[in-house]
Order: C-alpha cells, then sequence, then structure tokens
C-alpha cells in the first residue's frame, strides 16, 4: 500500500486505541481516495472503542456527535473524526437514525453504509476490510448500494443526491438496480433541507467529470425536485453545453442567471438559502461577464474579481461565449495590477474631506473614491497621495 503523508500522520492515532485493547479502523471516503490515488480530505477513524473511552484515551477530544458516537481527535495538530463501531435504527427525520447502537465488529458498521466504495475499512498495515465488493466496484467504475437501495436512499434521500455527486466527482457509472431505486425514490427530497441539497449540489458543479454527473441528473429528472429548477424547466435545456466544472456555488448561480435572467441572483439565492458570501460571489460573477460582454478583459475587470474566482471566470467566459480566454492572461493582469484593494488607496474619505472643507460630507465622498479607485487600477493615475489629491483639485466634477 502506497502510504501518503496524511496516513502515515493519523496511524498513531490508530496504534495508541489499539494499545488500549480495542480496534481502530480507517474507513469510508479516505480509503476510497487513497486507492483512487485521489486527494485525501478528511481521514476518518472507526473504532470499537466507546466516545468516553477515546476522552480517556486522548488529552484533547471535542465531542461533535456524542450522540451517534462521534468526537474529534486532536492529535499532533492534525484533527481526526472518530466513530465508535455501530448500526443504525429508523431515520423517520430522514436524515439522522433515531438511535443508534454500538456494536463490537467492523463488520456491523460497514453493513450500515450507503455505497459499496465508501464500505471499506484499513488497518494500520494497509489490509482492507472489503464486505461488499467495493474495491472491484472502484475498478470498474461503478456506484452501487450497500444492501437494498430502496432502503438506503428511503433512510437518507439526499443519498440520491451524493449518488450523482460520486458520479461528477469520480466519473463512476451508477448500477442500474442503484439508478432504479433513486428513480422510486426521488419524490422524498422535497423532505430534505435545502441546506443539505445545496452542499451536495456545489460538489457536483464542481466534479472533474460533471458531465458524466449530468447525464444521470438528467435521465432521473432531479431537476423537478429542485428550488427554481422545478418552476424554470426550461433551465436545463439552456445550460452550455459541453457543461465545465465549477468550484464556486456562485459561479454557477451566475451561469444559471446567464442563460436565464428573468430568474434574478436574488430569487436563486433565497430559494436555495445561500449565504450571503455565496450571493456575493454569484453577484462578482454576473457583473465581471456583463462587463466583459461589453469591453472585454481589462484591469478594472480583473481588479472587481477576487483572485479565487479567476478560474470559474474564465471558464464561464469560454463555455458562455464560446471564447478561448486563458487564466494565464488573467493571472498576468492581475499580478500586474497595481493596487489590489481600495484599502491600498494612498488617499481616504478624510483627506477629501479636508481639501473640500466647506462641502457637507455625503455619498460624494464615496463616488469620488470609486473614482479615483478605478483611475488608479486603469494606469491613468500613479497611487501617490499628493498626484491623487492634485487630480481631485484639477477634475472638480468628481465631487459633484
Amino acid at each position: 500500500m502506497q502510504w501518503t503523508k496524511q496516513f502515515r500522520q493519523a496511524i498513531g492515532v490508530l496504534e495508541q486505541i489499539e494499545s488500549y485493547g480495542y480496534e481502530a479502523y480507517f474507513v469510508g471516503g479516505c480509503v476510497r481516495d487513497l486507492l483512487l490515488r485521489r486527494h485525501i480530505g478528511d481521514i476518518d477513524i472507526a473504532t470499537s472503542a466507546r466516545p468516553d473511552v477515546i476522552r480517556e484515551i486522548f488529552s484533547k477530544v471535542i465531542p461533535v456527535g456524542l450522540e451517534h458516537g462521534t468526537v474529534i481527535v486532536r492529535y499532533e495538530h492534525h484533527s481526526y473524526e472518530v466513530t465508535t463501531f455501530r448500526v443504525d435504527d429508523e431515520y423517520t427525520d430522514q436524515r439522522h437514525p433515531d438511535s443508534v447502537q454500538f456494536v463490537t465488529t467492523i463488520d456491523q458498521d460497514l453493513k450500515r453504509r450507503d455505497f459499496t466504495i465508501n464500505a471499506l475499512a484499513m488497518d494500520k498495515t494497509g489490509v482492507i476490510i472489503d464486505l461488499f465488493n467495493g474495491q472491484e466496484d472502484i475498478q470498474k467504475g461503478i456506484i452501487r448500494t450497500v444492501g437494498n437501495g430502496y432502503d438506503r436512499f428511503k433512510e437518507d434521500p439526499l443519498r440520491i443526491m451524493r449518488a450523482l455527486r460520486f458520479s461528477s466527482q469520480l466519473g463512476f457509472s451508477l448500477n442500474k438496480h442503484t439508478l432504479k431505486a433513486m428513480q422510486s425514490v426521488i419524490n422524498e427530497l422535497k423532505s430534505i433541507a435545502v441546506e443539505r441539497i445545496l452542499q451536495e449540489t456545489a460538489k457536483f458543479f464542481a466534479g472533474a467529470y460533471i458531465e458524466t454527473g449530468m447525464n444521470y441528473f438528467k435521465v432521473i429528472n432531479v431537476e423537478q425536485h429542485l428550488p427554481v429548477f422545478k418552476d424554470n424547466p426550461a433551465i436545463m435545456k439552456r445550460l452550455p453545453q459541453p457543461i465545465k466544472p465549477l468550484q464556486s456555488f456562485g459561479a454557477v448561480i451566475a451561469m444559471l442567471h446567464f442563460v436565464e435572467p428573468a430568474i434574478s441572483i436574488d430569487t436563486w439565492a433565497k430559494k436555495w438559502k445561500c449565504s450571503n458570501r455565496i450571493k456575493f460571489e454569484a453577484e462578482s460573477f454576473i457583473k465581471a461577464l456583463y462587463y466583459y460582454e461589453r469591453s472585454g478583459l481589462d484591469p478594472w475587470l480583473v481588479y472587481g474579481l477576487h483572485t479565487t474566482g479567476y478560474s470559474d471566470f474564465v471558464l464561464l467566459v469560454n463555455v458562455l461565449f464560446d471564447n478561448r480566454l486563458s487564466k494565464q492572461i488573467v493571472n498576468k493582469m492581475a499580478h500586474s495590477l497595481p493596487i489590489h484593494s481600495s484599502q491600498a488607496l494612498e488617499i481616504n474619505g478624510t483627506d477629501l474631506r479636508l481639501l473640500f472643507p466647506d462641502k457637507r460630507p455625503g455619498p460624494w465622498i464615496g463616488d469620488t473614491l470609486k473614482q479615483i479607485e478605478k483611475q488608479v487600477v486603469t494606469g491613468h493615475l500613479n497611487n501617490n497621495k499628493n498626484a491623487l489629491k492634485e487630480w481631485v483639485k484639477w477634475n472638480p466634477h468628481a465631487t459633484d
């Protein structure tokens, strides 16, 4: 087994638990991604030790979900989610089991998991426990439920979105029985909180194999059960082809608004219960797209984009305008910007009030600073306090 740095760092957690006479394994997505040689995110651990025992074994333990047997262990400056082996009771809220029963073997624990590719456990030596042929499904590129698909999706209908997300992220095909079970339970998505659907949908649109995932998205007509989409079926036909992965859900909303301007960004944000950050990102992207459509690429446009948005902006431009804009060009322009935020301006509101002591404070201050900001960013003014003051004096219209 080709260990990664993250796993080597985490082996000590398993060894410490085992030194007290308990079993411990790496489980779930981290094992799957190790086998796929993908980037490893969080490393999760399952153990026969109960939470109260884990709190005795380790000095730094955060009780994040004791009722479900889960704690966060801080070990050598890293965090690990450690969960006691368990089996789940009924899911009457279709999110969490009503109760859990702690069990003593990893086999019982793996049986409750959603998909075979996630129902994997690995010990500290790299030996993998695979009760449902998850490794074979990984090799074949198949997503298949553990046990009866209808039961798995009925327990938590969000697993429908998780299946689509894994297809988009991994490029895997959905097993035909799993796909049929998804279709039979899809109406239950209405019972799932929008915030949970948003998390999975954002990951779906960010998947490297979004086209594969989108094929299944359309096959089961999942859009008929999602906010905004369900009331505007034409949106699906207007999505750019081929669709490309977008890392920000704000970029996704901007794309959807661009192809259907009648649906405002505010509507998308409210219906999907987006954070203010996502809404702000969407507004920034759409503003940049309209600017690009009118004026092309220039320093003022790049200045208005957050650095993390460069890749998504380039993708949006290329799929919506059929262009061949490169991220390198945008990055080069960004690096050459004289300032990267308004805080870097060598003049501020106080300076303006001192320059014009007879003018009452008001919106003119912010408006003038915005004009100065644009002059500096576009290279028409040097960011020098004296030069900026002179420009304001000789351009009285700027303060009107």
